[in-house]
């Protein structure tokens, strides 16, 4: 039996498969056999008409993409040393470390694997002390696409990074030495010139009409291998990533190895949305998660590098982290959204404009502000000088205010990182009163040492050494009044601490 009806049902699959026959089940298959073929046909072209109803799926012709844009991308070689830097990464030089089995400090995605904690990368994971690294000739290699017929290309600031030497070499086959025109850190855009005339150039899209889900497709040298070409999807957009940027990224599944970096990203229309910046990974190479810096932003540090020779980019002068569940529960927020103000920078924009420790930023001048890396992404694309509206909560109420900002060069916008939150309970602190010097060391005029931390306020992430400033907003300058505090909460509290030099703000639940 099993053999007779073996026969049928492998028909079956081929005939779904080649579409002449409907969806047919378990039952379907076993009637094949006793059913005419008159019959088979009429119930085949009686499933025709569903199928017929299916959306048609067009993917973009990825051949004339490259074809059309090929000949606009380019390769980058850079010679340069080991310690060289530029003057925006001098601060770096104290922290560089002795190099363990990983790349080249002027591979074009050194930088990135470093702040992603890569095993053996200075900065990452498994290294040793840290020693200063001798003046050697390092060599790496990255991409870059041509904007303007005479010869001006964009690329990434971390591909040019420490550069003595940079040559472009086109598509033709024909190199050039490159100016570096300007590179901005913050934004990881560089500006490169060769002396070159009537060369092909690439067509620049908006990333507003940019959907998630839409093809993309990237074309650079991983590896050395030039005009490669990869694609994929957009995965996200707006994405903030923890390394103080202000980018809101493209998140897309588009391989990118080392040597795309650079390179430009394209919309199914042929046009360039977006530079090649980073991946995320653990391994070192491509594993799905790739970010490219929107073009409209490196179109904008390119004009302003072409004026001026640099980039300007503001500032608020506060420290933020993400709104939780829990601290969303503290200041009875309708949803966990915004930028958790956790400190203020004494005499800057954000305390001029009367911006307080626990206020939450929903909007920036009308736009949203989900997570907290959207403040320092909207704040960063913007000009010293600029005034903008923001829109807080503060004690359970909506607040408007006028901020005029500042130069990010004096000091960047940070984000602080939260604590995980704590489990039901009591408070369980240990706490005395600050001595003045104490008060004076650390900059604050009142506040409690922690002298030992229990039950939910240990699983949140306080402990011994920490200061607790404030509970809900309420001052925490005694004992009474933090009691006063916790027995106005409901199930969670928002503490306010100092530790190391900042301020950070704790979800605390109570029960």
């Amino acid at each position: 039996m099993n053999t007779i009806l073996s026969t049928p049902r492998r028909l079956v699959m081929a005939l779904v498969a080649a579409g002449a026959i409907g969806a047919l089940g378990a039952t379907g298959a076993g009637l094949v056999g006793t059913r005419s073929a008159a019959q088979a046909t009429e119930s085949a072209v009686a499933a025709q008409p569903a199928a017929l109803n299916l959306p048609a799926v067009n993917a973009p012709n990825f051949a004339d993409i490259t074809a059309r844009n090929g000949a606009a991308v380019v390769n980058i070689s850079v010679v340069g040393s080991s310690r060289a830097m530029s003057d925006d990464e001098g601060d770096q030089a104290s922290e560089r470390q002795q190099q363990g089995p990983g790349i080249s400090p002027d591979d074009p995605f050194f930088e990135f694997f470093r702040q992603f904690g890569i095993p053996g990368m200075p900065g990452g994971q498994g290294m040793g002390p840290r020693a200063q690294q001798p003046d050697t000739p390092m060599r790496g290699q990255g991409s870059g696409f041509i904007v303007s017929s005479d010869g001006v290309i964009l690329t990434n600031a971390h591909v040019v990074r420490g550069a003595k030497e940079v040559t472009v070499k086109l598509n033709d086959r024909r190199e050039f030495r490159a100016k570096v025109l300007g590179a901005d850190p913050k934004t990881d855009v560089a500006v490169l010139k060769i002396d070159a005339s009537g060369l092909p150039t690439v067509k620049l899209g908006q990333t507003s009409q940019l959907r998630v889900g839409d093809w993309v497709l990237a074309i650079g040298s991983p590896f050395g291998f030039e005009n490669s070409v990869t694609a994929g999807v957009v995965s996200a957009k707006g994405r903030s990533l923890p390394d103080d940027s202000f980018v809101p990224f493209l998140q897309t599944d588009v391989a990118i190895n080392p040597g795309n970096s650079g390179g430009p990203l394209f919309n199914a229309q042929g046009e360039v949305v977006g530079i090649n910046s980073q991946i995320y990974t653990r391994s070192g190479g491509y594993q799905g998660v790739s970010f490219a810096i929107p073009i409209e932003l490196a179109t904008r540090v390119q004009q302003q590098i072409q004026t001026t020779g640099k980039a300007q980019h503001a500032k608020l002068g506060v420290s933020v982290q993400e709104v939780n569940q829990a601290f969303a529960d503290s200041f009875k927020l309708d949803k966990p959204e915004g930028a958790l103000v956790a400190s203020v920078e004494k005499n800057g924009p954000a305390a001029k404009a009367g911006l307080e420790p626990g206020d939450v930023v929903r909007k920036v001048d009308g736009k949203p502000v989900v997570g907290s890396g959207d403040l320092p992404a909207f704040i960063g694309q913007a000009l010293p000088g600029q005034k903008v509206t923001l829109e807080v909560w503060r004690k359970g109420e909506s607040k408007t205010l006028s901020a005029t900002l500042g130069d990010a060069s004096d000091k960047a916008v940070k984000v602080a990182k939260s604590s995980p939150d704590g489990d039901k309970g009591k408070l369980g602190l240990a706490l005395r009163p600050l001595q003045p010097e104490e008060m004076q060391q650390i900059g604050v005029d009142s506040g409690l040492l922690v002298a030992q931390a229990s039950g939910p306020a240990a699983a949140a992430g306080i402990s011994q050494g920490d200061v607790l400033l404030s509970i809900n907003g309420a001052p925490a300058g005694n004992i009474e009044e933090v009691r006063a505090a916790v027995a106005k909460a409901d199930k969670t509290v928002a503490v306010l601490i100092w530790r190391d030099g900042n301020k950070i703000f704790v979800p605390v639940r109570l029960g």
